[in-house]
């Protein structure tokens, strides 16, 4: 690895690396047959300081910085593509979102037990008819006195069953169009807020995806994240953050599948010889690792440029751009190195090939990344 590693970033991947491998990967094929949410785990990656990686000291986090967090998220996503991404939401855009805009007196209620993983937190911004344009969301929030009362229908919001806890965007203003968004920190159980359907996915089958349902939901005035209208920037801001996240997940995965293909070419014989030894397998390992290395440069490069507090976003793009693809391509040679035995559910490249799969959808597809990184290729710097 070229980026040079600091000794407390080495010691987050090798603790993490063990536990992930050790606990995490043991039921992972179970989780993935049944859907069951893994609760347990985050239980204990919550006793690791996992679930606030990136949250201060004060607010009960472990204050790791985000190299260090992505090397712990691609760990667990190198077991569980599912609980990654539950761990991923939680941190890159919940606890980054109200660490960044929230009152004191909101992270002291809301960040603390987010970080010490107490409550899980979803992001709900998408909409049935509302995707790669969230502008274009139809969920509205009308003040009323000390309250918001919401209405409208989030789509495909990760952990929505499950999190104690739900930013939630909405139009406090038609006419501004994105400056007439806010976000609202809505908790679970909260009278009005209805968990629609799950989603029955290709992968990430553990992880629940849900619709939820604002019926005259009523929301305290103080529950506002940021100001009004400040819905749409903490998005964009979130997504930046959660796009390395999605890095992080696309280089663990693909790191197990590599892993999976080798040892299986080193075990299967045919012709009178391992099918490590022919020459056009070699190539293709060759291929996927040397992607691999390259989205995991790009992770880490995104990774330290917002540590060091620099524009990161078309950075953040790039890597989720080339990761996403990189693991969808990566899971598929895996499986095809497999043969018949890669298309059963006897061997695990089956499962990270489905969950590969939405890494180029969520969060920003790859034609949207696309945009965001030639935006900012080609902005006119010698504006204002």
């Amino acid at each position: 690895m070229a980026f040079n590693l600091t000794d407390e970033q080495k010691m987050i991947q090798h603790m993490i690396r063990e536990f992930s491998r050790k606990v995490v990967a043991a039921t992972a094929a179970e989780r993935d047959r049944t859907k069951e949410f893994p609760a347990d785990n985050l239980k204990k990656m919550s006793d690791l300081g996992l679930m606030g990686m990136m949250v201060p000291l004060e607010f009960d986090g472990s204050a790791a910085d985000t190299v260090g967090y992505v090397l712990a998220l691609s760990e667990i996503a190198y077991s569980c593509a599912s609980t990654a991404v539950v761990m991923s939401v939680h941190n890159s855009i919940v606890c980054e979102s109200i660490l960044n805009f929230a009152t004191r007196e909101q992270k002291e209620k809301y960040l603390k037990p987010l970080a010490m993983g107490k409550m899980i937190g979803a992001f709900a911004l998408t909409e049935p008819h509302a995707g790669s344009d969230p502008v274009s969301q139809s969920t509205t929030a009308v003040r009323d006195g000390d309250e918001y009362i919401l209405n409208g229908t989030k789509r495909f919001t990760t952990t929505g069953k499950n999190a104690g806890l739900i930013i939630v965007t909405a139009k406090t203003d038609e006419a501004m169009r994105h400056k007439g968004i806010s976000a609202f920190m809505v908790e679970q159980g909260t009278p009005g807020l209805i968990v629609g359907g799950i989603e029955d996915k290709m992968g990430l089958r553990a992880s629940d995806t849900a619709d939820l349902i604002f019926e005259n939901c009523r929301v305290p005035a103080g529950n506002m994240l940021g100001d009004p209208g400040d819905g749409f920037k903490i998005a964009m801001k979130g997504l930046d953050g959660g796009r390395i996240g999605i890095a992080a997940q696309s280089v663990g995965v693909a790191g197990a599948a590599l892993d999976a293909a080798v040892k299986y070419a080193k075990g299967r014989a045919q012709f009178g010889r391992k099918i490590s030894k022919f020459q056009g397998l070699r190539w293709i390992i060759a291929d996927m690792a040397t992607e691999l290395e390259a989205a995991r440069q790009l992770m880490l490069s995104a990774a330290a440029m917002k540590d060091r507090g620099e524009n990161y976003t078309a950075q953040a793009s790039m890597a989720k751009l080339f990761a996403s693809e990189m693991v969808n391509r990566v899971t598929a040679k895996a499986l095809q190195m497999h043969g018949g035995y890669g298309f059963t559910k006897d061997y695990p490249v089956e499962r990270f090939y489905r969950d590969a799969r939405v890494f180029t959808i969520y969060e920003g597809t790859s034609e949207i990344q696309r945009i965001v990184i030639s935006n900012n290729i080609l902005k006119d710097k010698r504006k204002p």
